[in-house]
């Protein structure tokens, strides 16, 4: 199996043809971004699961937020990170290069989050996030007051805690059906 071939090690073809709308969203995609992302074709064999997972990505990611997209993806890199997912640490890590102008910060997102220059907020948004994914029952008070002590409302905490959660899901389903990152991805931003 090779990337072009199939996005994961299931054998669940896209159908074909896609949807119209389908289509055009995949049309899209491969006009700004050079490619269809893997997880988008993975998803495509069931346009309703397809159309869940793109409706609620969207809106995490690029929905008006109190977080930058670039906090957002970085959320993303860190949670697939400490998860060890390969499809996320590869696509988000790119998105993270690209949204910073800063390869070395992409790079240091995927190794190890406490190496990057960031700011008290980052490493406050940050260190909630990895709590969420190794811990998440040890949330307390105290963890949501120190993101307010660096200037995140309870909405941005809503959102930091989706987008954490969203990616410990998507994680849990790249690995588990060995999705594959875009050959693209590993020299975008660099």
């Amino acid at each position: 199996m090779t990337n072009s071939d199939q996005p994961t090690a299931l054998d669940l073809p896209m159908l074909d043809p896609l949807p119209e709308a389908t289509q055009k969203y995949f049309d899209i995609c491969a006009e700004k971004l050079g490619m269809i992302p893997n997880v988008l074709r993975a998803y495509a064999f069931d346009i309703d699961k397809l159309n869940a997972f793109t409706t609620l990505y969207n809106n995490l990611m690029l929905a008006e937020s109190g977080l930058s997209k670039l906090e957002r993806e970085m959320i993303a890199v860190v949670v697939s990170a400490i998860n060890r997912c390969w499809y996320c640490q590869v696509a988000h890590g790119a998105a993270v290069r690209q949204l910073s102008g800063d390869p070395a910060l992409g790079e240091a997102m995927v190794m190890n989050w406490r190496v990057a220059r960031l700011d008290a907020r980052q490493s406050a948004m940050l260190g909630f996030a990895e709590k969420i994914t190794r811990a998440s029952s040890e949330i307390t008070e105290t963890d949501r007051a120190g993101l307010r002590d660096v200037g995140f409302t309870d909405r941005d905490i809503w959102d930091i805690a989706n987008v954490a959660g969203f990616f410990n899901m998507s994680n849990r389903v790249a690995s588990a059906t060995g999705m594959q990152p875009n050959p693209e991805y590993h020299a975008q931003a660099r």
